[in-house]
């Protein structure tokens, strides 16, 4: 049984990198949590585009050499009204995530530890 068990609204495959089946399952358990309580309290779909990235798919994909997606930190949440992004991102900083990038067609959000906190970029 996987702790994505626990969090009954998401499955692993969401956060999988597309090349590698099941890869999804490397996402932290604290990061899906907190992601988790993000969504019930924006009661709105949080439909994932990118999640646990491979080093070539990050590669790919232009994402940062240190990108918290590699380590299972991260997620990229589709958006595409103000209104569910504002309700994104009252959600998130609600439930703690101190890391967020705002781009036209989707919200980045990670807790890696390994990372400065406290920013939000937009791209």
């Amino acid at each position: 049984m996987s702790y994505f068990d626990k969090y009954i609204k998401f499955d692993s495959k969401e956060f999988d990198s597309p090349d590698v089946k099941d890869s999804g399952l490397n996402m932290e358990e604290e990061f899906i949590a907190k992601l988790h309580e993000a969504r019930l309290i924006a009661n709105i779909p949080f439909v994932i585009n990118s999640g646990f990235r491979t080093i070539e798919h990050n590669e790919k994909v232009g994402g940062s050499q240190n990108s918290a997606h590699l380590r299972g930190w991260a997620a990229d949440i589709k958006c595409v009204s103000s209104a569910a992004r504002f309700k994104i991102l009252s959600a998130l900083i609600q439930v703690g995530f101190k890391r967020i990038g705002i781009a036209n067609g989707f919200i980045h959000v990670d807790c890696d530890p390994g990372l400065p906190g406290e920013v939000v970029w937009k791209y």
